[in-house]
């Protein structure tokens, strides 16, 4: 495993939620990064936003950690849940917050 691999896994297994975008949560760079942004600050959820503007050895890493070719990309207890559009899906139907509930994640304080 290659050591931004190793990175990308620390992280995602770090964190309860973690969500890979383009900007930070305050600042999106992108539509799509924004709309996620949105449903989980919507949510209440805790979550970690990791820019990977910073490096394009974190953009690459991470499309090559999932096999999936967008970002943002997010993670619920080191789980890869999907992009923008998968996210928006799973929450206009209500599963994101079932699933946010079945694992056990925690609001934001």
């Amino acid at each position: 495993m290659s050591a931004i691999n190793e990175w990308i896994d620390g992280q995602v297994k770090g964190s309860d939620v973690v969500l890979f975008m383009k900007g930070t949560p305050t600042f999106p760079q992108c539509g799509f990064s924004g709309q996620t942004v949105q449903i989980l600050d919507y949510l209440g959820v805790a979550y970690q936003g990791i820019n990977v503007l910073d490096s394009d050895e974190l953009r690459q890493g991470i499309k090559d950690y999932a096999n999936w070719p967008t970002i943002p990309q997010l993670y619920v207890k080191g789980e890869f849940v999907g992009g923008a559009d998968i996210v928006r899906e799973m929450f206009q139907a209500g599963e994101l917050q079932t699933l946010l509930e079945e694992k056990g994640v925690a609001k934001a304080a």
